[in-house]
């Protein structure tokens, strides 16, 4: 049998060890908080053109996205290039309904348009009313935890809760996408990104002024 002191040392190895690699998201700590601090950074889109940029797996699409909020009070997205050529036509309702009126066949695939109504709803800020939502804190940031089906959206500010740093969606164990929004005019971001981290696929949006 080991002398006590080398069992010691190596228990307390692997405990290091663990500790070091174990998923930073479990490594946060509750932070008091409300979630409904959140709703300032909602964006309040009533009609938006953006110049957008989108990369996916080698291929590059650009053009011009329209953010319009309907009578209805469901949130409409089209994406076409200069010459008017609808790339997609999407359309979000308040009660997480997801309705597409047209997308091009190369976009026309489950996985493809599940990953982008998840992105969208990520920056549209839909569901914050969930009752399993929590805060907590790592490295001065707040996060604003919301659980869903598979995995985890943040939304990240400051310490202050007055700033909003970034926004992630998870699995519980690593960051699939990550979003910012910035530069907020009567409540409508002027820059938003969306970058996911386990395949080439990336979105810049930047609002044209009108």
């Amino acid at each position: 049998m080991l002398p006590f002191r080398i069992r010691y040392l190596l228990l307390s190895s692997c405990l290091f060890v663990f500790t070091a690699c174990s998923p930073f998201y479990r490594q946060m700590q509750p932070a008091t908080g409300h979630v409904s601090g959140l709703t300032k950074f909602k964006p309040a889109f009533t009609v938006a053109l953006y110049t957008t940029q989108v990369d996916v797996v080698g291929n590059h699409l650009s053009g011009l996205l329209l953010i319009k909020k309907m009578p209805d009070s469901s949130t409409r997205m089209v994406f076409s290039n200069e010459m008017g050529f609808k790339f997609f036509d999407f359309e979000f309702s308040p009660g997480g309904n997801f309705k597409v009126y047209s997308v091009i066949k190369q976009m026309n695939k489950k996985p493809v348009l599940k990953t982008l109504r998840k992105d969208f709803e990520l920056i549209l800020m839909q569901h914050l009313d969930s009752a399993a939502a929590s805060v907590r804190t790592n490295n001065g940031l707040l996060y604003y935890v919301f659980p869903q089906a598979k995995g985890y959206n943040y939304y990240i500010t400051d310490s202050t809760g007055e700033m909003l740093v970034r926004m992630e969606r998870a699995s519980k164990r690593k960051t699939v996408v990550e979003a910012v929004m910035k530069n907020y005019t009567n409540g409508i971001p002027d820059t938003i990104g969306i970058s996911h981290k386990t395949f080439n696929f990336k979105i810049g949006l930047k609002r044209i002024e009108q």
